[in-house]
């Protein structure tokens, strides 16, 4: 889910984020998840050059902020044929959400306690070995 521009919002970002300043100036306050979205869910903040990047991983109650964004890599982390912008987009491919999950566990060594066990909840759920 689109959590603003990253340079206008990364700085204020914490668990629990549910609103996001605008190019406007303006607040804006994130949608509800869509009742699909009921599994592993990534925000991400758009930096300047429509590069997309993963700030904040859920799953469940667990809400982990990224101290080091992961830029994301379409084809790898979302699959083919998916647009990302201000709507939600689902990628309902368990393997391609893991691969962006663990690519962003690499980047955040000090969050990866928190991001494994995300990652071992969710591999059981997605009956992944």
């Amino acid at each position: 889910m689109y959590h603003g521009g990253f340079e206008r919002n990364f700085g204020r970002l914490t668990s629990g984020f549910s609103s996001f300043e605008g190019t406007d100036g303006k607040v804006h306050q994130l949608p509800a998840w869509p009742p699909a979205a009921n599994g592993l869910r990534f925000g991400y903040m758009e930096k300047a050059g429509k590069k997309f990047c993963v700030v904040r991983v859920l799953y469940d109650a667990e809400d982990i902020v990224l101290k080091a964004e992961l830029v994301i890599d379409p084809g790898r982390h979302t699959g083919f044929g998916h647009r990302l912008g201000p709507e939600p987009t689902s990628v309902e491919d368990d393997a391609v959400a893991l691969v962006l999950l663990e690519d962003a566990i690499k980047r955040n060594a000090d969050s990866a306690d928190a991001l494994l066990k995300v990652r071992d909840r969710f591999k059981l759920a997605a009956g992944i070995k």
